[in-house]
């Protein structure tokens, strides 16, 4: 046994947040959340350490969400969808055109 602890320890900053949160659930997933980031900070670094390079698994475990107007688009895509499969007849173009012309920041 090592005197060293585990890299998979919340720091205490964490520690501290989790105890003040008023809901357990939301304790629970922060500290699953925090635990699976050092988990995979540590699988890249020993790629980065073997191979050079850990972008892309990150890149692929930890995907940047989408943005607003690409959610936005889906959102009004699924609500079509749902208020058609009811036989309301939505569409919204006007809706889908203000949205197609904002920009991709």
């Amino acid at each position: 046994m090592t005197d060293q602890s585990s890299p998979i320890t919340p720091p205490p900053e964490l520690v501290q947040q989790l105890y003040g949160l008023p809901s357990r659930m939301r304790a629970i997933e922060l500290a699953y959340q925090a635990g699976a980031d050092q988990e995979l900070e540590a699988c890249c670094h020993v790629i980065e350490t073997q191979y050079g390079s850990g972008s892309r698994l990150r890149a692929a475990r930890r995907p940047k969400p989408s943005i607003l107007k690409e959610r936005a688009l889906e959102e009004l895509e699924q609500l079509r969808g749902d208020a058609n499969s009811m036989g309301m007849g939505f569409d919204a173009p006007a809706i889908r055109r203000a949205l197609e012309a904002l920009p991709n920041d």
